[in-house]
């Protein structure tokens, strides 16, 4: 028996699950974005509305309000998104025990043997757009095939295309309903690979299909160079729809193999005691991380970039400590012997750590000096205080000083204000 996969896409997500908060809203243009109150920011997200006067995603709220000085611009609600993300996969959930997220707002099901209880692939498809807008005001659109590669492409290329928003795109059928499109609706396929495609003599993704797998990787050899014929061998594959990977819900939940933390500054920081201050708030988030999973890291890893990113500056390396460790201070020290052996003096706007290398820390190594078991049940105490009152509910002195940012981000996730 050949696999059902839908993958449902919520449309417009932010924007459709604030304009189901603000019912007042119904009949306006509503983009999420940036600092409404400075038109600040970049457009995160737009409704049907507002995306008929033309603003898309990425521009600027400067941009978005010249092409439409009616559009309601709202503050992203990061958390609030994820709760309602988290609503929907419960509903999926319902109808499947094979939900796998794919992003906030997309997630793909197998319902293979869910059509004997709720109907064809059609019906349960329906049926979830109903349970979904009921309970978020959320419109999803749905596409469906054998794969998951199909099932991405059906949605992308036609669900969110039609009014109903669901289509089946059956393998035995790619060649009329895929094999026609332009190489760039293939997913996995950018602007840049476009580029290249069309130098080769591809257009289409059937161009590609049309081709055995060695005359495709002949053509990429000699545009890419030879390392690209696994590259090859992945477009290939999507163009003909093959596609084995299963829907695995715990993708997600994997063992990490790194921990890490980056924060772009608000500004140029260009002195040492600035630098010093988030690079520290930075160490203390990697390891209260890596200690609420039971990690501790020997690779210590740091970098740091400038504040003109088409021209960038700047530098990542790492370095090995002797033994594992998720103690604050001693990742701080690693990170700052790091930072200051490379760093040029130029202007920082971003700085990231990580931790990897990553062991279970129930095991550790003591010394003679100092005290490491009074540390790490001291700062063991300071994570429960900060998972029970808040991450700003205890801060080190530094933090209040006007370089450092753990306040300011303590109101954020993923950079966007929760």
């Amino acid at each position: 028996m050949s696999r059902l996969v839908l993958l449902s896409d919520c449309q417009s997500f932010y924007a459709s699950v604030e304009k189901a908060a603000h019912p007042e809203y119904a009949e306006y243009p509503v983009i999420v974005a940036g600092d409404p109150e400075r038109r600040a920011g970049i457009v995160l997200a737009a409704c049907p509305m507002a995306k008929s006067w033309g603003i898309t995603t990425a521009e600027t709220v400067g941009t978005a309000v010249a092409k439409c000085p009616d559009v309601v611009v709202l503050k992203p609600r990061m958390q609030t998104y994820i709760n309602c993300s988290l609503l929907i996969t419960e509903i999926y959930e319902k109808f499947s025990d094979l939900v796998e997220p794919f992003s906030c707002d997309e997630q793909f099901i197998d319902i293979t043997d869910s059509t004997g209880i709720f109907g064809t692939a059609v019906e349960i498809a329906k049926q979830i757009q109903e349970r979904v807008l009921v309970s978020t005001g959320v419109f999803a659109r749905v596409g469906i095939s054998e794969t998951k590669i199909l099932a991405k492409m059906a949605t992308d290329i036609y669900a969110k295309k039609s009014d109903e928003g669901i289509f089946v795109l059956p393998r035995s059928e790619i060649a009329d309903l895929l094999w026609h499109q332009p190489v760039n609706k293939m997913y996995g396929v950018a602007s840049r690979m476009t580029a290249h495609f069309a130098r080769m003599g591809i257009y289409t993704i059937g161009d590609i299909a049309k081709l055995s797998l060695p005359e495709f990787k002949k053509k990429m050899k000699v545009r890419l160079g030879k390392n690209s014929d696994i590259q090859a061998e992945v477009y290939w594959r999507t163009a003909h729809g093959l596609d084995d990977s299963p829907v695995s819900p715990g993708t997600f939940d994997q063992s990490q193999q790194a921990i890490g933390h980056g924060m772009t500054l608000p500004r140029d920081y260009t002195k040492r005691e600035e630098i010093d201050v988030v690079l520290l708030e930075l160490a203390e988030e990697v390891c209260r991380r890596c200690r609420s999973k039971g990690f501790a890291g020997r690779v210590i890893h740091t970098g740091a970039m400038g504040a003109d990113y088409d021209m960038p500056t700047g530098f990542h390396r790492q370095a090995t400590l002797p033994d594992p460790t998720n103690m604050t201070r001693e990742v701080y020290e690693g990170v700052r012997r790091i930072f200051y052996k490379h760093w040029n003096g130029h202007p920082v706007r971003k700085l990231s750590v990580t931790l990897s290398d990553l062991t279970p820390d129930n095991v550790y190594q003591l010394t003679f000096f100092g005290n490491r078991e009074k540390t790490r049940k001291l700062e063991h105490a300071t994570d429960e205080i900060k998972n029970r009152f808040g991450t700003t509910s205890i801060l080190r002195a530094s933090s209040y000083q006007a370089s450092g940012q753990a306040i300011e981000r303590s109101h954020k996730i993923g950079g966007h204000y929760k």
